[in-house]
């Protein structure tokens, strides 16, 4: 732990959001279950991550959207003590709404003007039914929805993958596409350790303090291909 005049390092707060859709289409060939395996089988390489770098604290919440949008994990959870709740699926896909609730949360307050970058991860299987543009343009308003890492994965052929390329807006970083089980596991892992890794670092958190716009690296994408990695969805 690097040692600075005055003491430690501060820790910083990394708030790291899913936003994850639950419409019905999500219940078609297993994908809600298959998601809510992944985000499970994610946590214990989150927290891994966040013992190796003292310095970040890491805040997670999950948003869900269907007929609306909710959270389904309200409460900024430090990792340590995060617990998954299985989603289900039902209705329709209210993708606007849910990117105006996490926009609500990254205002000044109660976001901390010392937090390091968010880290944004949207999750869709289909296309929104609701004003995805002013949702979308809500989180641009907010300084901290300008400078969150904001990362995409469509679940299936049929995700609008130009509503995710808006979310991104990033024309560096594609949406991830996940066609079955094995490339969502693997997709979730990467943004859950990887990302993390690299949002959390201390040189995500020397930007953090500047006045400059935020970049955080984006590491290489895993390989999904394998024997396993039939198309099913």
């Amino acid at each position: 732990m690097s040692m600075r005049p005055g003491g430690e390092l501060a820790t910083r707060p990394l708030h790291f959001i899913w936003i994850a859709d639950c419409s019905g289409s999500m219940a078609v060939d297993g994908k809600i279950q298959s998601l809510n395996t992944a985000i499970k089988e994610a946590i214990p390489h989150m927290q891994d991550v966040a013992d190796e770098n003292p310095n970040a604290q890491v805040l997670v919440r999950a948003v869900r959207f269907s007929d609306g949008a909710q959270w389904h994990v309200s409460q900024a959870t430090d990792i340590a003590d995060f617990k998954w709740d299985d989603l289900d699926a039902g209705g329709v896909t209210a993708m606007g709404k849910a990117l105006s609730i996490v926009a609500d949360q990254l205002k000044i307050p109660p976001m901390d003007e010392r937090a390091l970058p968010p880290v944004l991860v949207l999750i869709s299987d289909g296309q929104p039914t609701d004003d995805f543009a002013g949702g979308l343009q809500a989180l641009m308003n907010e300084p901290w929805g300008r400078k969150a890492v904001r990362i995409a994965i469509a679940i299936g052929e049929d995700a609008d993958q130009e509503v995710l390329k808006k979310f991104i807006a990033n024309p560096e970083l594609r949406p991830l596409q996940a066609n079955n089980p094995e490339s969502l596991i693997k997709y979730i892992r990467w943004v859950s350790t990887a990302v993390l890794k690299s949002a959390s670092s201390p040189a995500s958190q020397s930007a953090a303090a500047s006045t400059a716009g935020l970049n955080v690296p984006i590491p290489a994408l895993p390989d999904t291909t394998g024997p396993s990695a039939d198309d099913v969805w």
